[in-house]
């Protein structure tokens, strides 16, 4: 069984850091492109970054880019999320998430098939 449990999130004031990070159990972690995905209560699911199985492509959304950084660790089964200059729209519940093999969209949450269960990022004013 695959399990993915996210860590890291907080409060923290807008220009801040946090690393957020992503243990996975169960299943072949490197052979799976890893995503981030955010939600803001009341809105859909929104891509945040995404990263190839070996970890030699990145994809991030533009409104992010520049900010964030997507790695991963395939010894230690882990995928981080590096979010540097946080600005208040950064709040949001933070999802990690593991792509289906084949043809499908990195960006598109369809397009995984486990996901943890979510951490909390607070970016005040």
């Amino acid at each position: 069984q695959v399990q993915l449990v996210e860590s890291g999130g907080g409060l923290v004031q807008a220009g801040g850091s946090l690393r957020l990070s992503c243990a996975v159990s169960g299943g072949t972690f490197s052979s799976h492109t890893m995503g981030w995905f955010r939600q803001v209560t009341g809105k859909e699911r929104e891509f945040v970054a995404a990263i190839s199985s070996s970890g030699d492509s990145t994809y991030y959304a533009d409104s992010v880019k520049g900010r964030f950084t997507i790695s991963r660790d395939n010894a230690k089964n882990t995928v981080y999320l590096q979010m540097n200059s946080l600005k208040p729209e950064d709040t949001a519940v933070y999802y990690c998430a593991r792509r289906r093999l084949g043809p499908t969209q990195v960006t598109m949450e369809r397009d995984y098939g486990y996901w943890g269960q979510g951490t909390q990022v607070t970016v005040s004013s």
